[in-house]
This record gives C-alpha cells, sequence and structure tokens, in this order.
C-alpha cells in the first residue's frame, strides 16, 4: 500500500465519512444512514424463575384442590433435584391423611389398541354418570433426543382435555420404568389430596410396564382388538393373569362379529388360569370408544367389581399388599442409588468392566468384588 493511500485510508478512520464524501468525488453524497436499533428488545422483560413454595404451602394448594399447585407439586416429584425431592418427599407425607378414598384403575393394551381414545369415552361416561373428579397418569413414551414426554396421549383426549374436573398428567419414561412407576405412585397419593376421586393410570404398552401399574391399581383393565392375532401373545406374557377384566375394542360395523369371536376366544383362555385371589370372575366385554359404544357396560363391570370386593376384604388388602411392595421397591432403588453414586465404586467400575470384557473375570466374581468393597467401606 502507498504513503498516499495509507494517509487516505486513516483520514477515513479518523473522520467515520465514507470515502465517497471526499472532496474528490464531488456531486455523490452517500448518507450516513439510520443507526441500527439493538437486537434485545427492549419492551421484553427478564423471565422470573418460579419460586419455590413450602412444603407447608404446597399442601394447603393441593388440599383446596389447586390445579396449579398440584401440577407443581407432581414436577418436584418427577425432578432429579435432591433439593426439589426433598421437598416432594415432605409435601407427600403431609398429603398422606387426605388420600386412600379414590378408586384406581389401571388401563392397558398393546399399541394401537385405543386407549388414549378409549380412555377419553371412558373419562367423559364416569364423569357424567357419576360425578366427582377424574386424573388420569399416562405414562407417556419419551423422546429418543431429548427424554421429554412426547405428550400424544394429551391431545388425542381431546375432550377430557378440556373438561373442569379432569386433569390429565403425561409422565416421560425415559427409559427408566421402575423410576416413573414410584412417581407415578407418588402422584396418585397428591391427586388423591387433591380431591381426585377416580384415577386411571394408563401404560405405556405391554409388558413390564404392566405388573408396575398393577401394584399401584385397585382394578386392572386390559383393552385388546380382534383378529390381531394377540389372543394366544396375551396367554404368553402372563398380562391376562393380572387382568379383572378384559374389553375388546372397535366392536362396531363389520368388525362387530370378529369382536365377539375373540372374546368368546378370551373367555375360554381365562379358563386356564387359576381362579384368582380376589374371587372375582373376570368378564370380557366387546365396545367401541370411537363411537361411545356399550361403554356403560364396561364401567358397571368395574364398579360390581369395585363393590365386590369391598365387600368380602380384598380391597383393602390389596391396598395393604401394594403399600408393603412399595416399601421394598424404594429400599431397592435407594441402595441402587447409593451403590452407583459411591465414589470408590464409581471409580473401579471401569475397571471391572475391562476385567469383564477381557475374560479375566466373570461377570458374577466381578459383582462381587464390587458388593464387596461397598459394603466394607
Amino acid at each position: 500500500m502507498s504513503y498516499h493511500n495509507l494517509e487516505f485510508t486513516i483520514h477515513n478512520l479518523i473522520t467515520m465519512q465514507h470515502p465517497e464524501n471526499d472532496d474528490i468525488y464531488k456531486g455523490l453524497t452517500v448518507n450516513a444512514g439510520i443507526e441500527q436499533p439493538s437486537m434485545i428488545n427492549p419492551y421484553m422483560k427478564p423471565k422470573k424463575r418460579k419460586r419455590l413454595f413450602t412444603p407447608a404451602e404446597y399442601v394447603e394448594g393441593i388440599v383446596k384442590g389447586d390445579i396449579t399447585m398440584l401440577s407443581r407439586a407432581v414436577t418436584l416429584v418427577e425432578s432429579l433435584l435432591p433439593e426439589h425431592q426433598a421437598i416432594a418427599q415432605e409435601v407427600i407425607e403431609k398429603c398422606l391423611p387426605h388420600t386412600g378414598q379414590s378408586v384406581r384403575i389401571g388401563i392397558s393394551g398393546v399399541p394401537g389398541a385405543g386407549k388414549s381414545t378409549s380412555i377419553d369415552a371412558f373419562g367423559l361416561h364416569v364423569l357424567e354418570r357419576y360425578g366427582g373428579k377424574l386424573a388420569v397418569l399416562a405414562i407417556d413414551p419419551s423422546s429418543e433426543k431429548t427424554k421429554g414426554s412426547i405428550l400424544g396421549d394429551k391431545t388425542r383426549m381431546e375432550k377430557l382435555s378440556v373438561h373442569p374436573d379432569a386433569f390429565i398428567r403425561p409422565s416421560p419414561s425415559a427409559g427408566s420404568l421402575g423410576g416413573v412407576a414410584r412417581k407415578t405412585r407418588e402422584t396418585i397419593v397428591l391427586c388423591e389430596a387433591a380431591g381426585f376421586d377416580k384415577i386411571f393410570v394408563e401404560t405405556v404398552g405391554v409388558g413390564q410396564s404392566e405388573t408396575a401399574v398393577h401394584s399401584m391399581v385397585d382394578f386392572f383393565l386390559l383393552i385388546q382388538l380382534a383378529g390381531t392375532g394377540d389372543e394366544l401373545q396375551g396367554i404368553k406374557r402372563g398380562i391376562m393373569e393380572m387382568a379383572d377384566g378384559i374389553v375388546i375394542n372397535k366392536a362396531d360395523g363389520d368388525n362387530a362379529e370378529r369382536a365377539e369371536l375373540a372374546a368368546s376366544h378370551f373367555r375360554n383362555a381365562l379358563h386356564l388360569f387359576p381362579a384368582p385371589e380376589s374371587g372375582w370372575t373376570p368378564q370380557v366385554l366387546t365396545y367401541s370408544g370411537f363411537y361411545g359404544l356399550r361403554i356403560d357396560q364396561v364401567w358397571t363391570m368395574v364398579f360390581d367389581y369395585v363393590d365386590f370386593v369391598k365387600k368380602n376384604g380384598y380391597f383393602d388388602h390389596r391396598r395393604n399388599e401394594q403399600a408393603k411392595y412399595w416399601m421394598y421397591e424404594s429400599i431397592n432403588e435407594a441402595l441402587r442409588d447409593s451403590f452407583y453414586h459411591n465414589p470408590t465404586i464409581a471409580s473401579l467400575l471401569t475397571c471391572k468392566e475391562r476385567q469383564v470384557l477381557d475374560g479375566e473375570l466373570t461377570s458374577f466374581v466381578a459383582a462381587r468384588q464390587l458388593l464387596d468393597v461397598y459394603f466394607k467401606g
């Protein structure tokens, strides 16, 4: 760069003028333009962090039936932060005296069986026929990327989601069924304290989740479809053994006859199982969730069952067994968390894992060595 050009450039930088405005370009003028606005919206107010209420404030709001306070308390239950968990457990403990007055119903079935559509129809029928308040706790599949709830169930329950006496809360499974099951049970306690006398617990599909849900409900309803070849699979998985009632969905139009045939197959299959401890004989019914056909028969069966087991004492017996089950489950979960969060164990895990993969140790010996270190520590 020549001395003249350098001087010219420095002159422009100092005066902050366009070179086109120099005297050598007479007749040509370029305006300086307008000042650019800030990238930050001056009208935007800073977002306030939601404050944590005291356990007493949460309990007071929940007992009064404040849905906002209930939702916040459930969020604390689902949180992984230790400070949130401490508050949640205290809230649950203080809510216990206000619980136990609901009917808990587990609803399961194969994907595509129409669980969400059925729950929408079931919920409206129950609220209109029997009154009260209904909570729907749906264990929702999680996004693989965000681990958050997909919330598909809530969008499919179009009528219930806007009903003033209904509360729908999906819980993301996030790949940890045990943790979600425990949190769902704790959420049941909060919903009962808030005055919800009917609680539906919908599972993510069929398999291990059914066992967890069966351990927290009074009546387990299995939704099936006709002509899917699932009749024998249901027997193999043992799901039918847990069911207090089986209903065949989509029994309408041309499918009505197939649904009745499937129902007869299920009735025959139920005779192969031992008599339930409750003394109740599980029934098999057909209905249509989409068209709202024979919904009343399904709920007559459910409440007949509740009356039956309350009279023979099995209702309280099952509740007591469930409480005991969850005590042991809580112990198991606490021990597991303590083990994996132990600093010594955390430092040894990778080493032991490598020894197992290299064939130096068997899985059982490695596990025993780690447990020995944990218990001696």
